[in-house]
């Protein structure tokens, strides 16, 4: 799959969660709508994916939208889902992100074999889950979710104990989402690649389209090595007041 009927999933999958009728413009720009509902950012916040070049911007209330519309009606794209250059234009309470949007065809992926710890299934509910997230810490284990996966979760253990673990949300437009989380103590000796891979082959192997979501460099670092190519970024953000 080339790069532009990746795009098109990519777009067609954000403007569902934008819950309201919108559309990434063809040629650059960004387009601003009204979704109390949006499901691109928290309730109430300000939601902003860019993929491709061009950008939709949900927001919560009417006059929220002239605010954001004025504001963003001089920027470039890129800057749209740039933190601090929406802090110069927007009177702006809170941001998460952005973060790297990432998606990949079955014809790109890299798998990743396992080295000498094999990889296991374990449920999304499994108690040694919890203990991993908890020597992850609490913005890690968020990040990676793994309480919300859907699939099977597929762990490295050392010594008897989970230290890797990656599998994936069942996302609407038939997109996996993918969490991937490792203990401190065994980072970066390439175990995230090792269940991330095992999680990507299930969804590829379902039909779905693996998305990965990253801020930490790190992390965008493997989705590169599996395959994945960033297509974009999200970010939210809360007004004040």
């Amino acid at each position: 799959m080339s790069r532009e009927p990746l795009l098109v999933r990519a777009r067609g999958l954000w403007e569902g969660l934008a819950r309201v009728p919108v559309s990434f413009a063809p040629t650059g720009g960004v387009n601003v709508v009204v979704s109390p509902e949006s499901g691109m950012c928290p309730v109430g916040w300000v939601g902003v994916v860019a993929l491709g070049g061009s950008a939709i911007v949900t927001v919560p209330s009417d006059s929220a939208a002239v605010i954001v519309r004025d504001a963003v009606a001089g920027l470039p794209v890129e800057d749209v889902v740039d933190g601090v250059a929406l802090r110069e234009v927007l009177p702006v309470a809170r941001v998460l992100g952005p973060a790297a949007l990432s998606y990949l065809s079955p014809e790109a992926f890299r798998p990743v074999e396992a080295g000498a710890s094999p990889v296991e299934q374990v449920p999304a509910s499994h108690p040694e889950l919890r203990l991993l997230e908890r020597a992850a810490g609490r913005a890690d284990a968020g990040e990676a979710a793994l309480d919300e996966i859907t699939s099977p979760v597929f762990v490295v253990r050392e010594h008897g104990q989970v230290v890797a673990a990656a599998g994936y949300r069942a996302w609407p437009s038939r997109t996996a989402h993918i969490g991937v989380l490792t203990a401190p103590k065994a980072r970066g000796r390439g175990l995230a690649r090792v269940t991330g891979s095992a999680a990507v082959a299930h969804a590829l192997a379902a039909g779905l389209l693996p998305q990965w979501r990253a801020r930490p460099p790190a992390s965008r670092r493997v989705a590169a090595v599996l395959g994945f190519e960033e297509l974009g970024s999200q970010l939210s953000v809360e007004i004040a007041g």
